[in-house]
Protein backbone atom coordinates (compact mmCIF):
# COMPACT_ATOMS: atom_id res chain seq x y z
CA UNK A 1 0.00 0.00 0.00
CA UNK A 2 1.36 3.63 -0.63
CA UNK A 3 1.21 6.37 1.20
CA UNK A 4 -1.21 9.43 -0.10
CA UNK A 5 -1.12 13.01 0.52
CA UNK A 6 -2.72 13.34 3.35
CA UNK A 7 -1.48 10.40 5.19
CA UNK A 8 0.53 10.59 8.45
CA UNK A 9 4.12 9.64 7.77
CA UNK A 10 5.63 6.53 9.67
CA UNK A 11 8.06 7.39 12.39
CA UNK A 12 11.43 5.82 12.31
CA UNK A 13 14.81 5.98 13.59
CA UNK A 14 17.60 4.57 11.54
CA UNK A 15 21.53 4.70 11.63
CA UNK A 16 22.84 7.26 9.13
CA UNK A 17 26.75 6.60 7.80
CA UNK A 18 27.97 7.70 10.64
CA UNK A 19 26.24 4.79 13.04
CA UNK A 20 23.99 7.84 14.66
CA UNK A 21 20.26 7.28 15.15
CA UNK A 22 18.25 9.86 13.13
CA UNK A 23 14.43 10.13 13.44
CA UNK A 24 11.97 11.89 11.39
CA UNK A 25 11.06 13.23 14.89
CA UNK A 26 13.97 15.00 14.39
CA UNK A 27 12.80 17.15 11.58
CA UNK A 28 9.07 17.76 13.31
CA UNK A 29 8.62 21.37 12.33
CA UNK A 30 10.37 20.82 9.22
CA UNK A 31 9.70 19.93 5.56
CA UNK A 32 11.38 16.65 4.58
CA UNK A 33 12.33 14.68 1.24
CA UNK A 34 12.66 11.33 2.08
CA UNK A 35 14.07 9.41 -0.94
CA UNK A 36 14.28 5.33 -1.35
CA UNK A 37 17.44 4.22 -3.48
CA UNK A 38 17.82 0.97 -4.37
CA UNK A 39 21.42 0.37 -3.88
CA UNK A 40 24.61 3.24 -2.92
CA UNK A 41 27.52 3.98 -5.65
CA UNK A 42 25.71 2.13 -8.43
CA UNK A 43 24.92 4.93 -11.52
CA UNK A 44 21.48 5.62 -11.26
CA UNK A 45 21.70 6.00 -7.12
CA UNK A 46 24.42 7.65 -7.81
CA UNK A 47 23.17 10.15 -10.34
CA UNK A 48 19.83 10.53 -8.27
CA UNK A 49 22.07 11.34 -4.93
CA UNK A 50 24.49 13.90 -6.72
CA UNK A 51 21.26 15.75 -8.36
CA UNK A 52 20.05 16.38 -5.07
CA UNK A 53 23.66 17.04 -3.71
CA UNK A 54 23.71 19.68 -6.31
CA UNK A 55 20.00 21.04 -5.67
CA UNK A 56 20.39 21.05 -1.79
CA UNK A 57 21.18 24.51 -1.40
CA UNK A 58 18.22 25.95 -3.11
CA UNK A 59 15.99 22.90 -1.20
CA UNK A 60 17.16 24.05 1.87
CA UNK A 61 16.85 27.77 1.16
CA UNK A 62 13.03 26.42 0.68
CA UNK A 63 13.13 24.69 3.81
CA UNK A 64 13.61 21.43 2.82
CA UNK A 65 15.53 18.87 4.39
CA UNK A 66 16.78 15.98 2.29
CA UNK A 67 17.50 12.30 3.40
CA UNK A 68 18.15 9.47 1.43
CA UNK A 69 17.20 5.62 2.30
CA UNK A 70 18.42 2.58 1.04
CA UNK A 71 19.26 -1.18 2.61
CA UNK A 72 23.22 -0.66 2.15
CA UNK A 73 25.06 -0.56 5.74
CA UNK A 74 26.28 2.31 7.69
CA UNK A 75 30.12 1.91 6.54
CA UNK A 76 29.19 1.70 2.40
CA UNK A 77 26.51 4.92 2.68
CA UNK A 78 29.79 6.34 4.26
CA UNK A 79 31.98 5.50 1.42
CA UNK A 80 29.20 6.86 -1.07
CA UNK A 81 28.29 10.12 1.11
CA UNK A 82 32.85 10.94 0.68
CA UNK A 83 33.08 9.66 -2.58
CA UNK A 84 30.42 11.85 -4.28
CA UNK A 85 30.43 14.49 -1.37
CA UNK A 86 26.95 14.50 -0.75
CA UNK A 87 26.36 16.75 1.86
CA UNK A 88 22.93 15.33 3.29
CA UNK A 89 22.18 12.00 5.60
CA UNK A 90 22.10 8.76 4.16
CA UNK A 91 19.99 6.09 6.57
CA UNK A 92 20.35 2.76 6.67
CA UNK A 93 17.13 0.28 6.60
CA UNK A 94 18.80 -3.50 5.63
CA UNK A 95 15.35 -5.42 6.93
CA UNK A 96 13.61 -2.97 4.60
CA UNK A 97 11.32 -2.13 7.47
CA UNK A 98 10.92 1.68 6.51
CA UNK A 99 10.64 0.96 2.95
CA UNK A 100 7.74 -1.35 3.56
CA UNK A 101 6.00 1.46 5.83
CA UNK A 102 6.32 3.71 2.80
CA UNK A 103 5.50 1.52 0.47
CA UNK A 104 8.81 1.68 -1.38
CA UNK A 105 9.33 -2.05 -1.47
CA UNK A 106 6.94 -4.27 -4.00
CA UNK A 107 7.29 -6.04 -7.19
CA UNK A 108 8.81 -4.32 -10.06
CA UNK A 109 9.99 -5.27 -13.62
CA UNK A 110 13.61 -5.95 -14.00
CA UNK A 111 15.72 -6.66 -17.05
CA UNK A 112 11.61 -8.46 -18.36
CA UNK A 113 11.49 -10.40 -14.98
CA UNK A 114 9.28 -9.72 -12.27
CA UNK A 115 11.17 -9.27 -9.06
CA UNK A 116 10.80 -7.77 -5.68
CA UNK A 117 12.83 -5.12 -4.14
CA UNK A 118 13.16 -1.32 -3.63
CA UNK A 119 10.86 0.62 -5.74
CA UNK A 120 12.54 4.13 -6.21
CA UNK A 121 10.22 6.67 -4.50
CA UNK A 122 10.00 10.02 -2.99
CA UNK A 123 7.79 11.54 -0.59
CA UNK A 124 7.77 14.87 0.54
CA UNK A 125 6.77 15.47 4.56
CA UNK A 126 5.32 18.55 6.17
CA UNK A 127 6.10 20.21 8.91
CA UNK A 128 3.42 18.52 11.23
CA UNK A 129 4.62 14.92 9.78
CA UNK A 130 2.10 14.67 6.86
CA UNK A 131 2.28 13.11 3.42
CA UNK A 132 2.27 16.28 0.87
CA UNK A 133 3.70 14.24 -1.83
CA UNK A 134 4.10 10.44 -2.67
CA UNK A 135 6.06 10.19 -5.88
CA UNK A 136 6.73 5.96 -6.26
CA UNK A 137 8.24 4.54 -8.71
CA UNK A 138 10.37 6.76 -10.20
CA UNK A 139 13.31 6.81 -12.64
CA UNK A 140 16.60 8.33 -11.58
CA UNK A 141 17.37 11.19 -14.20
CA UNK A 142 15.94 13.78 -14.25
CA UNK A 143 13.92 13.00 -10.75
CA UNK A 144 15.34 16.02 -8.66
CA UNK A 145 14.48 18.31 -11.54
CA UNK A 146 10.97 17.41 -11.91
CA UNK A 147 10.60 17.25 -7.87
CA UNK A 148 11.90 21.08 -7.87
CA UNK A 149 9.37 22.11 -10.54
CA UNK A 150 6.54 20.28 -8.56
CA UNK A 151 7.75 22.23 -5.09
CA UNK A 152 8.30 25.66 -6.66
CA UNK A 153 11.97 25.22 -5.75
CA UNK A 154 13.52 27.32 -8.44
CA UNK A 155 17.77 27.00 -8.84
Amino acid sequence: MTLQPGDTAPTFTLLDQDERPVSLADYRGQRVILYFYPAAMTPGCTTQACDFRDSISALAGAGFAVLGVSRDEPAKLRRFRERDGLTFPLLSDPDHAVHEAYGAWGEKQNYGKTVTGVLRSTFVIDGDGRIEHALVNVKATGHVARLRKLLGVDA
